[in-house]
């Protein structure tokens, strides 16, 4: 109600346009991954269900593509569904599944899938996922697949140390068959066996983690290294564009150093 209040005297467009000329005077991150947290407890704060905070999260997506094309962003990484999230009651993880095939249906005829030229990937062990998703998925990186406008990426039943327990496994069975020799192992080939081996930029710049909570949660362990990691006070449900505005004008404040 507040924000609707502000919205409606100028006030919130004012500060969007103030950010929006203090970012632009720096370089925004290339590649930009959100960990999306708070559905649940949004949903708490408003006394209504749980199943309502995931909806309405998942809506935040569209504008979210509308936003980083703005502010030059070329790479989004979406956490939207861990590994250890499958453990939660099956009727929490119905309603779950519910919301992401029907958006997933919804991104396949977007038409700002086709305007920006997004690329759409999956991340994740979705073989862990319901068939339908599964299809969906896959139908939307097959319309996409040429596409290189800007790379959406969407971490499904994904955790970082599965990723690199993958990665390795892989890299072991390479060498078993002789395509591989172990003392061409180095992290840059590693990075070839990672679900980001895609992406021209795999480490985020910028990570981002709603609802006051500061941690990785097994995110992108192995590309996150040195990137910039910002925690904000607000539940995804109410993400709004200021909020990643206000996370890239911290981005830009900070002195990258990468270890040295």
């Amino acid at each position: 109600m507040f924000i609707n209040l502000l919205r409606r005297i100028g006030v919130y467009k004012f500060y969007e346009n103030y950010l929006k000329n203090q970012i632009s005077k720096s370089k925004s991150p290339v590649h930009i991954a959100l960990i999306l947290d708070g559905n649940r407890r949004w949903a708490k704060s408003k006394f209504i269900p749980e199943w309502m905070g995931h909806f309405a999260g998942a809506d935040i997506v569209d504008d979210l593509l509308d936003w980083c094309v703005e502010l030059d962003v070329k790479i989004i990484t979406l956490y939207a569904l861990s590994a250890e999230n499958l453990s939660r009651p099956p009727p929490e993880l119905d309603r779950l599944f519910e919301i992401i095939s029907k958006k997933l249906s919804e991104l396949i005829e977007e038409p700002k899938i086709d305007r920006y030229k997004v690329h759409v990937k999956g991340m994740g062990n979705l073989s862990l996922l319901p068939k339908e998703i599964q299809e969906k998925i896959q139908q939307v990186e097959l319309k996409t697949k040429d596409y290189d406008g800007l790379f959406f990426n969407l971490a499904l039943a994904y955790g970082g140390r599965s990723e690199i327990l993958e990665a390795v496994k892989n890299i072991a069975s390479d060498v078993n068959d002789g395509s591989v020799v172990i003392q061409d192992i180095t992290n840059d080939m590693l990075e070839e066996y990672l679900s980001t081996s895609h992406l021209s930029s795999p480490e985020p710049d910028l990570v981002i983690r709603t609802s006051g909570e500061e941690r990785l949660s097994g995110f992108l362990l192995w590309q996150s290294a040195y990137s910039e990691l910002v925690f904000l006070d607000v539940y995804w449900p109410d993400f709004r564009k200021i909020d990643l505005m206000r996370a890239i004008r911290t981005y830009q404040n900070r002195n990258r150093r990468f270890g040295e």
